[in-house]
């Protein structure tokens, strides 16, 4: 057998594995981990909206901190570990192999889920490592991350530059992010003909509600890391947690905050609708 034929018929192998029914349960358990995720950082923000939040803080540790006091918590934490992990790996498959729909082989396209893999590797890590006795991935630590790297970042030559270019490309992604969910953009990929009409329209209001406010919450945060850039001032860049505490500081107070953190919420209940309907 030809070397050409091998290797054409290795990669065919690979292609209908990432598209398989193994690979499908992965996509859709990872969607099931991705609204825990949501879910508990729209109550953690939510406590915070009108009290001091118990002492967690409203970020990716801050969750994690509160399924590990749960009973059976660290049972709990390997499984969402687990979970995140198969979507970083069904993302994986995208970018090798190209997303569902006419238009997924786009390069474009298959770079997003490149990205989206990078993203899902270091949460999955981040939850696994804290099961795994690591505490240091724990409440508050996407604050201490981002100022952390900002410090660094704007000690290199032309760091300044680095910053303030990824603060305007996380403020376009939150606008991007908000504005798909407007046009409903998550119709394309889910399977709508074999959706309840009740259950089309919730899905619509949890779509648009938890994508505006996750959009709405990138956009802020890459308002942050460009002020610290214009400011040279790496303390200004916030994480997940200080980004939401900064909306109690607006006039409307806390409701603003609660507002934002019932979108989270939404946007993990649409995580999990994904989970049961997504075209994967």
């Amino acid at each position: 057998m030809h070397l050409p034929s091998v290797t054409a018929n290795g990669k065919g192998r690979a292609r209908r594995a990432a598209k398989g029914r193994t690979a499908e349960a992965v996509a859709r358990a990872g969607f099931v981990g991705r609204g825990v995720i949501y879910l508990l950082i729209g109550a953690l923000a939510l406590r915070i909206a009108f009290s001091d939040g118990g002492g967690r803080q409203a970020d990716r540790g801050g969750a994690v901190a509160e399924l590990a006091d749960r009973p059976f918590g660290n049972i709990l934490l390997w499984l969402l570990g687990i979970a995140l992990a198969g979507m970083a790996l069904w993302r994986l498959s995208e970018a090798l192999f190209g997303q569902a729909g006419p238009d997924g082989h786009k390069p474009g396209k298959r770079a997003l889920s490149g990205a989206r893999f990078l993203f899902y590797v270091f949460v999955s890590y981040s939850v696994l490592a804290y099961a795994a006795g690591d505490e240091g991935s724990g409440s508050g630590a996407s604050d201490r991350q981002t100022k952390d790297v900002t410090a660094k970042v704007l000690d290199w030559p032309a760091g300044q530059w680095l910053v303030a270019a990824a603060g305007i490309g996380v403020i376009i992604a939150g606008v991007w992010i908000a504005g798909r969910a407007l046009m409903r953009k998550f119709h394309k990929r889910l399977r709508l003909s074999e959706m309840p009409r009740r259950m089309r329209q919730l899905t619509d209001v949890l779509g648009i509600a938890g994508g505006v406010a996750r959009g709405t919450v990138f956009a802020v945060a890459g308002g942050f890391a460009l002020t610290a850039a214009l400011q040279h001032e790496p303390g200004e860049a916030k994480g997940m947690d200080n980004t939401l505490r900064s909306f109690t500081e607006t006039g409307f107070g806390p409701w603003l905050l609660a507002l934002i953190a019932v979108g989270l919420v939404a946007f993990g209940l649409f995580s999990w609708v994904n989970a049961r309907w997504r075209r994967v």
